[in-house]
């Protein structure tokens, strides 16, 4: 995994995982708590046994496809399968005609195998429960309960959470948990400014604008509370020609993995959510957060932030205020105030852009077979080709803005490892 030594927190996971049946670890998003879970986990896997042995619970599909990426990449030789919705149940259900060694899943779609009698988990003896606080805010109490209600041969429990959380339920079964609190003391992290900027009038929209003129083509996350505000904030800029991506739980799963892609390989460098994005998300080098409406509560706040000045970079956070609008209390000490220069350019244009082929996983499709062809048939030369992504049935591919149009007329009628598929600008 290119990882020369584990860092403090994952060394005491493994070594606490050791001692205890059943550990809670809190750690801020980005600190590597999925490694310190899994590695103690694998300890416990025995290749001569034909069911599944460990199951991982996360609260979103994203958070949940990032761990089984996490847990291939280590290339320990057992089966691992992933379920979520907003994909096809009959699919899932034939990959676990042959039970995966460890079971990566939402609680609402496992809760529906279970009805459905499509998986056994009788013999699970690991449980982890991944941002378990997060899930708890979702909603997803019930089908946690239901689901761990279920398992009657656990021997090890795991909790991970990015808040320390005074209560944990009952239901979870955790007993004498070893506790390990890896959370920065007084939720301050290095490298962070954070700053407001209050516009003339009402219209955060039009303030929104000018700081995204002004931050160029820097990573920056704007953060709404809602869905259709998250939208509404998207259509605005782009009517304003900035390139932009949104993200929030009622996408369908294509439309997720699209925006996600884009923003994660520069094709778009401003992305609208919800809350939904402040965790579990594979989102590296954001430089800024924005605030268009004010974090409800805390929590909100840190993990939002939490998105920038990672691993030792720094990042800006940024409350959008308009003149009515008051910081809440939490917010110390008072952040400085921002102001923009007094005229600014239009939007930057993002150098890259996405390309969408039509082939993935299942058509046995991988990153080097793109790459190669990519290369050979679309004639880019190294620098000209960024991040290329392959998911279950599709894949996306970054290429430099300027090359779109010479390479799609040069693959128009190529086949892509003897495949004749779809090759367009992921729109």
């Amino acid at each position: 995994m290119g990882i020369a030594s584990l860092n403090e927190m994952q060394q005491a996971s493994l070594e606490a995982n050791q001692k205890n049946s059943d550990v809670i670890l809190l750690s801020p998003t980005g600190s590597g708590k999925t490694l310190a879970y899994l590695l103690p986990l694998l300890l416990k896997l025995n290749p001569d046994v034909s069911t599944i042995q460990a199951l991982v619970l996360a609260p979103s599909r994203e958070l949940a496809q990032q761990i089984e990426q996490v847990f291939r990449s280590m290339g320990t030789g057992y089966k691992v399968n992933c379920c979520f919705g907003g994909r096809p149940m009959n699919n899932e259900k034939r990959m676990l005609e042959t039970p995966p060694a460890l079971l990566i899943a939402t609680p609402g779609r496992l809760i529906d195998h279970i009805d459905r009698g499509h998986v056994d988990l009788s013999k699970v003896h690991t449980l982890v429960l991944d941002e378990f606080d997060k899930s708890l805010e979702f909603g997803f109490q019930a089908q946690m309960e239901a689901v761990i209600s279920s398992l009657k041969s656990v021997e090890k429990r795991m909790l991970t959470s990015a808040t320390d959380t005074e209560e944990i339920p009952e239901f979870t079964g955790l007993n004498r948990p070893a506790k390990l609190n890896y959370l920065v003391e007084n939720n301050e992290l290095e490298g962070l400014s954070v700053k407001t900027l209050c516009g003339a009038t009402s219209d955060k929209m039009q303030t929104l604008y000018q700081l995204i003129c002004h931050l160029g083509n820097a990573s920056t996350l704007v953060f709404c509370n809602q869905r259709e505000f998250v939208e509404n904030v998207a259509d605005y800029l782009r009517e304003h020609r900035v390139e932009v991506e949104y993200f929030h739980g009622g996408l369908e799963q294509p439309e997720r993995e699209r925006a996600l892609s884009k923003f994660r390989n520069g094709s778009c460098s401003v992305f609208i959510s919800t809350d939904l994005a402040a965790r579990g998300l594979d989102i590296p080098a954001v430089k800024n957060v924005v605030h268009f409406q004010l974090p409800v509560n805390e929590d909100s706040f840190i993990h939002r932030n939490g998105r920038t000045a990672r691993m030792g970079a720094t990042g800006t956070s940024i409350l959008l205020l308009n003149p009515n609008e008051y910081l809440p209390e939490y917010i110390q000490p008072v952040p400085e105030n921002m102001t923009l220069p007094g005229k600014l350019g239009q939007p930057a244009q993002p150098e890259w852009a996405t390309l969408y082929i039509g082939k993935g996983k299942k058509d046995k499709l991988s990153k080097m077979d793109i790459v190669g062809f990519l290369f050979k048939k679309g004639e880019l030369q190294k620098d000209e080709l960024g991040i290329v992504e392959v998911k279950e049935f599709y894949s996306f591919a970054a290429i430099k803005r300027d090359k779109v149009k010479t390479l799609l007329q040069l693959v128009r009628n190529e086949k892509i490892k003897n495949m004749k598929t779809k090759i367009e600008l992921a729109e």
